[in-house]
């Protein structure tokens, strides 16, 4: 069970989006985000935006990276997966 997060390649509004997931559960995604800082407004359903530089922190943190495939498989896997909303632009 990890925190997961694809390659920062959505682009909106001049920066490279990412998604960050947990396979395990919300609550391990929220606590992970907190320790990113980021803001629970921010939460999209079953995953983060972050930008690329966050994306980073959270790798630094121990976030595992992952293509977007192997991201919606897991995130299907521990029946986490809301809505088709990976791939949108960020606060879509």
């Amino acid at each position: 069970m990890a925190i997961l997060v694809d390659h920062a390649i959505w682009p909106h509004r001049d920066r490279r989006w990412a998604h960050l997931v947990s396979d395990r559960s919300l609550e391990e995604l929220h606590g992970f985000a907190d320790r990113l800082g980021l803001r629970r407004v921010w939460f999209q359903g079953d995953h983060y935006d972050v930008p690329a530089e966050v994306r980073l922190r959270a790798i630094s943190l121990g976030a595992q990276p992952v293509s977007s495939a192997e991201l919606v498989r897991r995130l299907r896997a521990a029946g986490l997966r809301q809505r088709s909303r990976i791939g949108q632009l960020p606060g879509e």
